[in-house]
């Protein structure tokens, strides 16, 4: 049976082999959107590891700073880091925006994170875990340090809103959860880039200002002033991350948290669901109903070729019968060219998509666990599709083998 099959296979391999390879480069995309959403989650959970935090403390009845809007009095930390269980806070702002890189060429737009980050040492709240090249943020405006996956080099000039900021230093895998690379750069020039308004507006704003009686008093020298002062300074950050000291429960140091700060308190198992279930779930059921139509594609596929390969040999399956030749050994002769089909299909595949997942721009995760059920699902698949070609071969007549 097995020579059988791979006589017939020989007879028409170049028909089998170019089929495999289209089938093949079917699987490889079929690999390649499981690892696209592998991808997603590594980005999620890559985001809350680089973080290093084991509470994220937010707005009241916010979700936190990766999946909504938050916005917190940044002297907030002062009474978190009193609470008894905490070792470490930070203030941190979040901001996804086009950055610049100036040149004397054209300037680049690189879509990045930035995220604003009070100098510090490795290990603190928000600090990128390590550096490949360069040296961390020591001063308190214009450095940025950028992840290489934004194209940045130690020593280019960025601009990020109004302000140009040096790249000091370069790190690597600190990205968003939608995989853009981040860009840190010190606090207090996150929280002006963050609420920053042009100019008109400003002029806009000062004017309005002038112009209220309450907020203008002839007999109060100087209320104007403050209260502009007041407008053009930013005191808000989006969230603090808290570090607890060894062994504490995270629940006893959130729930005073919540109950005494009315702010919003996620553990790191809480922030991660938030993050899959709910920031990437629209994206992980689209992907989904690309793997179930791809899967149809390619046992149609394959069921078309077995059938047509099949119909192009009734007369020597008619003489296979005439000679004695059972239903059980040609019915196999057709599950294995089918099996064979998928076999050379899924290897081409599994290559394929390994040499151009570096390519995509996200991130692509390929994990021998979806290969494995790849593979299983790639033989099922072949196994269901030859039943149409098996039921042709076991209805054709002997007697075809004669009378032409």
């Amino acid at each position: 049976m097995i020579s059988l099959a791979g006589r017939d296979i020989l007879h028409a391999w170049g028909k089998f082999v170019f089929t495999g390879i289209g089938l093949g480069l079917l699987i490889g995309v079929t690999l390649t959107m499981a690892g696209v959403y592998r991808g997603m989650v590594d980005d999620a959970n890559v985001l809350l590891d680089n973080s290093g935090a084991d509470l994220w403390v937010v707005q009241k009845d916010t979700q936190g700073p990766y999946a909504e809007s938050s916005s917190i009095y940044d002297d907030t930390y002062r009474g978190i880091l009193g609470l008894s269980g905490v070792a470490r806070v930070a203030n941190v702002t979040y901001l996804t925006m086009q950055v610049s890189q100036l040149g004397d060429g054209k300037a680049r737009d690189v879509r990045a994170m930035v995220v604003g980050i009070p100098p510090d040492g490795a290990g603190h709240p928000g600090q990128p875990g390590y550096l490949v090249e360069g040296r961390r943020l020591t001063r308190g405006h214009y450095e940025a340090v950028a992840d290489i996956a934004s194209g940045f080099a130690l020593g280019d000039r960025i601009r990020i809103r109004r302000n140009e900021y040096t790249v000091v230093g370069l790190t690597r895998r600190m990205v968003s959860s939608g995989g853009d690379p981040m860009v840190f750069i010190p606090l207090k020039d996150a929280q002006e880039a963050q609420f920053l308004k042009d100019n008109d507006a400003i002029r806009a704003q000062r004017a309005r200002t002038a112009q209220s009686p309450a907020l203008n008093r002839p007999g109060v020298p100087g209320l104007l002033d403050a209260v502009i002062a007041s407008q053009s300074t930013n005191t808000s950050v989006n969230a603090v991350l808290v570090q607890i000291e060894p062994g504490t429960d995270p629940e006893a140091v959130a729930e005073p948290i919540r109950r005494w700060k009315h702010l919003s308190v996620y553990t790191r198992s809480q922030m991660q669901g938030i993050l899959i279930e709910k920031l990437i779930a629209t994206a992980a059921r689209q992907i989904a109903m690309f793997l179930v139509i791809l899967a149809i594609v390619s046992a149609a596929i394959v069921a078309f070729i077995i059938y047509t390969l099949t119909m192009g040999k009734i007369r020597e399956i008619a003489v296979l019968k005439l000679i004695g030749t059972t239903n059980r050994t040609i019915a196999g002769m057709i599950l294995q060219q089918a099996v064979a089909l998928g076999l050379i299909g899924f290897v081409v595949g599994k290559v394929s998509a390994t040499f151009w997942a570096p390519v995509f721009p996200k991130y692509v995760l390929l994990e021998s666990g979806d290969a494995i059920r790849g593979f299983v699902a790639v033989v099922v698949i072949c196994v269901l599709a030859s039943v149409l070609a098996i039921r042709a071969a076991l209805k054709v007549d002997p007697a075809e083998a004669i009378g032409g």
